[in-house]
């Protein structure tokens, strides 16, 4: 019973606080029972000088529970009381960072100490429904924590890591993958810093993997139909020894310039007897005469050869088109030329489930992968010994030639859990033996389908390996590998984000691995146990930004891929814009913005009208109307994009009829890949009119571009006065506003002067400033430069 107030003159009623402590104190109040003989008599007795004396020799148990089971009662009934009173439950009472939201109701996620209480706390029967139990699933109706993954994959795929970056990463569903979008701790400074300063793992598994296999002059005459003709083949020496990467463009069949699908990453299979990537062919080779010569060149023509090709997923199914025609095309040909010849196949796979693709960037990466990474000890080539060692002591995969290709085995990444970091030699000296490419360096048993297939499993679960480390004499010794673990052969291959031949030394080095299926956890968790940290699809996008490249199909216009992305961006940017009230949302047709959320190339290039600004009522002949309709029909956009873009604009620009001399570049391309010219239908005007080109934007002042920024081509008297400025500009300390810049800030052109449109842009932080990067149509560069050339005058 709750002990009563005292009735203290003036005061009023207790307050909550005092009313809840009163009845806690009352809760944990032990009952005392009262003693039958009087308090004197117990003091009439002195105490012992010792205070063993007096006790009895032996003790009734049986006795001294009924003599002291009032006591013990009272001491149960207040511990109920006490916890039934309590305004805490167990859980509540773990500090912060222990807390979890599943604890109120899975005794599993309290600590084993406070399990008991919890358990004591919870109510085990469950709360009836109307009156009744609601019903069990039966036994055999149950369904497993892995079926119900499998149910949810439906119309989506996870990759291998999908749970982990699920707990800590936004989700969304892309090109049939659910992908992690980004952290959902705010990351984007850190995650540039460790691209910059440190080491961020980024899975690319979702990436779409092709093998082809067949003879090597064959697979070279495919490759050749579809990829870009700019720099050397696909199947040039440099490439298909297998010690280097291509990085490309494929086209549709025969259609470059045109029909451009998306970039591509060609990796050939080293032959076994193959040592130099650079070789030539030797003195043997060289001196062979006649019919020998011809029995070495059949021979090396007969070789089945094997080519991995690495694409974006959103092209998946546009690229395997065009390889089937590509394919068909090549065989024709190989037929007609060698009738009597040996059959010819071409076997196209898609192996985009059997293999995991890490991509780790940053200065760092090379002591993460040393550290997170064992080689098994049968390794012992000397190139790959030479590379391993060298791997600490670089300051950067920058320092590794571009696209080397390097292939071993490695133990089980588990054993050696938890990595540490390998750590750069104390002396602070740069490596200096650079390793070379080689085929043999390359070699590795994951292009093995048979290998692959056999490992797809790990032959030990975690907790197997678990309870052989709970064995060790030692706590925290590393498990040694045994026979029968297994052994998982990879491939590492040198990857850079930079802009070829340019003076904007901003580029992102790192490293692309590539594990069989079924291993990436096992790696996974090793890579970024060491504060690595993980990038998601922004800032995969953000890396190819700050190194001024870009990236598809983002800022790839004239595509599919871009449409397809274009048209979800506008329809969500334009659902949030209507969401919004009118006073709360940017006003576009006040500030003079026909497209907001789209960028309409057709205008740009004067092939078709700003739909916007054909709304109004215009009177226009039918002549006129038909005339349009019949150039938009034979002008077709077009990127120009590739190896050797600055030197075509550059001879371009240098004669008076630019429009024949893009046709006869675009000609002499196609003729280095044994393509037909272009069709005498399409006129060479009609070929620079349809033309883009990538350009990188730096702002003289303040302010930084957004996405969908509109260019324009300023006339010559304002882009005078702007030159003027930012020179008088450069020459102050202060860079506030004035009213000169604010009035010419104010004269913006019309529409007709825009010339192209930005993909990508915001604030740089690798460059302080702002920064885009967007697509200008050719023949208004070509103008540009013309105008820049008679200010200089």
């Amino acid at each position: 019973m709750a002990l009563k107030r005292s009735d203290g003159g003036g005061k009023g009623e207790l307050t909550g606080r005092e009313k809840k402590k009163l009845k806690v104190s009352a809760a944990r109040a032990i009952a005392v029972q009262p003693s039958a003989s009087t308090s004197n008599a117990a003091s009439s007795k002195a105490l012992p000088a010792s205070s063993l004396a007096g006790l009895p020799s032996a003790i009734d148990v049986e006795k001294f529970v009924e003599a002291r089971a009032f006591e013990i009662d009272a001491m149960h009934t207040a511990m109920k009381t006490a916890s039934a009173s309590s305004t805490h439950r167990v859980w509540q009472t773990l500090p912060r960072h222990l807390r979890r939201r599943a604890a109120s109701h899975d005794v599993r996620r309290v600590p084993l100490r406070l399990r008991d209480r919890a358990r004591a706390e919870m109510d085990v029967v469950r709360k009836k429904a109307l009156g009744r139990s609601m019903p069990k699933r039966g036994k055999y109706k149950r369904t497993t924590r892995t079926e119900s993954f499998v149910k949810r994959q439906r119309d989506k795929i996870w990759l291998e890591t999908h749970l982990w970056h699920a707990k800590r990463m936004h989700m969304e569903t892309l090109w049939g993958y659910r992908l992690a979008v980004t952290p959902t701790e705010k990351s984007y400074r850190p995650s540039h810093r460790a691209s910059v300063h440190g080491s961020i793992l980024h899975d690319a598994s979702y990436y779409s993997l092709v093998e082809i296999v067949g003879t090597e002059r064959i697979l070279a005459a495919m490759l050749d139909l579809c990829c870009d003709p700019q720099g050397a083949g696909p199947g040039s020496k440099r490439w298909s020894s297998g010690s280097r990467i291509l990085e490309t463009f494929i086209y549709k069949t025969g259609s470059y310039p045109y029909d451009a699908i998306a970039p591509v990453t060609i990796l050939w299979k080293p032959r076994p007897g193959n040592t130099s990537a650079d070789d030539t062919q030797g003195p043997s080779k060289r001196n062979a005469k006649g019919k020998e010569r011809e029995k070495e060149s059949t021979q090396d023509s007969s070789d089945t050869r094997t080519v991995w090709l690495r694409f974006h997923p959103s092209a998946n199914t546009s690229v395997f088109d065009t390889l089937k025609e590509a394919a068909s095309s090549a065989l024709t040909t190989y037929k007609a030329a060698h009738p009597d010849g040996p059959e010819a196949r071409l076997e196209v796979a898609d192996l985009t489930r059997q293999v995991n693709v890490f991509e780790i960037m940053g200065p760092k990466c090379n002591q993460v992968l040393k550290g997170a990474l064992s080689p098994v000890p049968s390794e012992t080539r000397q190139d790959f010994l030479q590379f391993w060692s060298s791997l600490t002591s670089l300051q950067s995969s920058g320092s590794m030639p571009r696209g080397i290709v390097v292939g071993f085995k490695v133990d089980d990444p588990r054993l050696k859990f938890p990595p540490q970091n390998a750590k750069p030699p104390s002396n602070g000296a740069p490596s200096i033996n650079v390793t070379l490419p080689s085929a043999q360096l390359a070699n590795s048993e994951i292009w093995n389908e048979k290998t692959r297939i056999g490992l797809s499993k790990p032959r030990f679960k975690k907790k197997d390996i678990d309870e052989r480390r709970s064995k060790t004499s030692v706590p925290g010794t590393r498990l040694s590998a045994l026979r029968q673990d297994d052994r998982i052969p990879v491939l590492l291959i040198q990857r850079s984000i930079e802009e070829p031949d340019s003076q904007d030394q901003q580029g992102i080095h790192g490293w692309t691995l590539i594990i069989p299926a079924g291993w990436s956890m096992a790696f996974f968790n090793s890579l970024i146990y060491t504060s690595t940290r993980i990038a998601g699809q922004q800032e995969r996008q953000t890396q190819a930004y700050e190194a001024g490249t870009a990236y598809f199909p983002r800022d790839f216009p004239s595509n599919e891929a871009y449409d397809v992305y274009a048209q979800e961006r506008e329809e969500n940017e334009k659902h949030a814009w209507e969401r919004k009230p009118p006073a709360k949302r940017i006003n576009y047709e006040t500030i003079g913005t026909s497209n907001p959320w789209r960028a309409y190339w057709d205008s740009v290039l004067d092939i078709a009208e700003d739909p916007q600004e054909s709304d109004g009522f215009s009177f226009v002949s039918t002549q006129r109307e038909s005339t349009t309709k019949t150039r938009a029909a034979a002008v077709r956009p077009w990127l120009l994009r590739g190896s050797e873009v600055r030197r075509i604009l550059s001879s371009v620009s240098s004669v008076f009829n630019g429009a024949a001399a893009l046709h006869s570049e675009v000609n002499r391309i196609r003729l280095k890949r044994g393509h037909e010219p272009l069709p005498d239908a399409l006129k060479a005007a009609d070929l620079l009119q349809g033309a883009l080109v990538n350009v990188k934007i730096n702002m003289c002042s303040r302010g930084a571009p957004d996405d969908l920024a509109m260019i324009y081509a300023l006339p010559d008297d304002l882009a005078r006065h702007w030159e003027k400025f930012l020179r008088v500009q450069k020459s102050r300390a202060s860079d506030l506003e004035t009213p000169e810049e604010l009035e010419l800030a104010s004269k913006v052109p019309d529409n007709s002067a825009i010339i192209g449109y930005v993909t990508t842009g915001h604030y740089s932080l690798a460059r302080g400033h702002g920064f885009a990067i967007g697509a200008i149509a050719v023949r208004r560069l070509l103008e540009l430069e013309q105008q820049n050339e008679r200010q200089v005058v």
